[in-house]
C-alpha cells in the first residue's frame, strides 16, 4: 500500500515541498516561518520585503501570467502516470486546500520528453490564477511535480462551473474549514480524475511558484481543456477561500509556447 508523507518547508509555499516532516494528526504546522497574505500590508506587492527567503517574489520570471500571444510549436506529449491510492490528510494551509504526496514509492509521475517528474502535491485556487486572453476561469487545480535534479514542473488544470467532479466532491467532504488538517484514514484518490480528457493541447512557459518563496525556474504546463465542478462545490470552496490568487505578473519578454 502506498505511503503518504507530509512535507513542510518554507520553500513549499503553495507549491512544492522540499523538506520532509512526518504527518501528525495532533496539530497542523504552518509551512511558512514568515506569514503572508494576498492583500494588505503582507500582500503580494510586499512579499519580497517580508523575508530574505522571499526575495525571488520581485524577480523577472514570476507567475501567474495572462496568456495572450503565443508561439506554436510541436511540443512533447504530457504523459501522466497517475494511479488511485490512499491519502491520509486533506490540508487547509491557511491559503488553499491541498493534498501532499512525496513518498518515493507513490508511483505518480509526469513525463515530458525524456524528463520524469514525481507528483509532490496538488492544490486549488479560486478563481484561476492563470488568465487566458484576459480572462480567468472559475478555478484552477495546480498539480506540482519535482524531478530528481530538483526541477519543478507545474500542471495547471482550468476549472469551470458545470457538471460534478466526483473526486473534488470527495475531497470537499473532508475539507477543513479552518487552518489545519483532516485525517481521512486512507481515502482513495486518483490524481488523474483532475485531468481533462484531452491533455495534448497545452501552453508552456518558464515561471515561478505563485506564492512565497516564489522560486523561479518552474516549467508550467497549462492545459487548454478545462474540467468542470458542480456549482455547490464551487460555492463550498468559496466560503473558505473566495479569492486565493496572486495577481497577474509581467511577462518581461518571456515566450509562451503553444502546442500545434
Amino acid at each position: 500500500m502506498r505511503k503518504q508523507w507530509i512535507r513542510f518547508a518554507a520553500a513549499a509555499a503553495c507549491l512544492v515541498p522540499v523538506a520532509s516532516w512526518a504527518q501528525s494528526s495532533e496539530r497542523y504546522l504552518s509551512p511558512w516561518k514568515t506569514p503572508w497574505t494576498y492583500e494588505g500590508e503582507r500582500g503580494s506587492d510586499h512579499w519580497a520585503e517580508l523575508d530574505p527567503d522571499y526575495a525571488a517574489c520581485a524577480g523577472k520570471e514570476q507567475s501567474p501570467i495572462d496568456i495572450q500571444d503565443t508561439q506554436k510549436s510541436a511540443l512533447p506529449a504530457l504523459k501522466f502516470e497517475y494511479q488511485s491510492g490512499p491519502i491520509n490528510y486533506v490540508i487547509n494551509n491557511g491559503h488553499t486546500i491541498r493534498v501532499n504526496y512525496g513518498s518515493p514509492d507513490s508511483g505518480d509521475f509526469l513525463e515530458v520528453g525524456d524528463k520524469r517528474y514525481q507528483l509532490t502535491q496538488f492544490h486549488f485556487h479560486r478563481p484561476s490564477e492563470e488568465f487566458i486572453h484576459g480572462k480567468p476561469y472559475d478555478m484552477v487545480v495546480h498539480l506540482m511535480h519535482r524531478a530528481d535534479d530538483g526541477e519543478i514542473a507545474g500542471v495547471a488544470v482550468l476549472v469551470k462551473v458545470g457538471g460534478a467532479n466526483p473526486a473534488i466532491h470527495k475531497l470537499w467532504q473532508n475539507m477543513p474549514k479552518d487552518e489545519g488538517q483532516t485525517e481521512v484514514g486512507g481515502l482513495e484518490i486518483n490524481p488523474a480524475d483532475f485531468l481533462p480528457g484531452n491533455t495534448a493541447a497545452y501552453y508552456s512557459y518558464i515561471g515561478s511558484q505563485t506564492a512565497p518563496p516564489c522560486t523561479e525556474g518552474v516549467k508550467w504546463f497549462i492545459l487548454k481543456t478545462p474540467i468542470e465542478i458542480a456549482s455547490k462545490d464551487f460555492k463550498a470552496f468559496g466560503k473558505i477561500y473566495p479569492h486565493d490568487v496572486r495577481p497577474i505578473q509581467p511577462r518581461n519578454g518571456r515566450v509562451v509556447m503553444e502546442s500545434d
